[in-house]
């Protein structure tokens, strides 16, 4: 993770929410709606700063599914004054069927893509959009 933090043009304050979430800390930063597994969280904010690697982010708001083999969702990025929606697709079942991988009993062998892939295995990464956001109030 750290090589795709450096990377990344993020801001300083998010990258170091992306460390301390990675390390089981508390990131506000970063914000998950519902519940789900930190690892697949973790997965998604690799997947950002790598495919996402020249946005200036600054904060996160991430809402998805996460299933056996999957995390499905939405996330909010906000980057240099826009807000950017991602649709996303995480799946090591698909990312084995990919491959042809199968396990002992001729499934797509979901976990050794997931060893083998971690957060690699978007099916999808889709930007929705990307809307300016309004400048602060100033009281005058």
């Amino acid at each position: 993770m750290d090589h795709l933090i450096d990377r990344s043009l993020a801001t300083a304050p998010f990258k170091a929410a992306v460390r301390a979430f990675v390390n089981g800390e508390d990131a506000d930063l970063i914000a998950v709606l519902g519940r789900a597994p930190r690892v697949k969280i973790a997965r998604v904010l690799a997947q950002l700063l790598a495919a996402e690697s020249a946005l200036p982010i600054e904060r996160v708001t991430l809402n998805g599914r996460s299933g056996c083999s999957d995390f499905v969702g939405e996330m909010t990025v906000v980057a240099g004054g826009e807000t950017h929606r991602i649709a996303f697709v995480w799946d090591c079942r698909w990312k084995a069927e990919q491959l042809g991988w199968t396990d002992y009993f001729g499934l797509p062998d979901q976990i050794r893509a997931a060893r083998e892939f971690g957060w690699d295995c978007f099916e999808r990464w889709e930007k929705r959009s990307a809307v300016t956001e309004p400048a602060p109030l100033v009281a005058t």
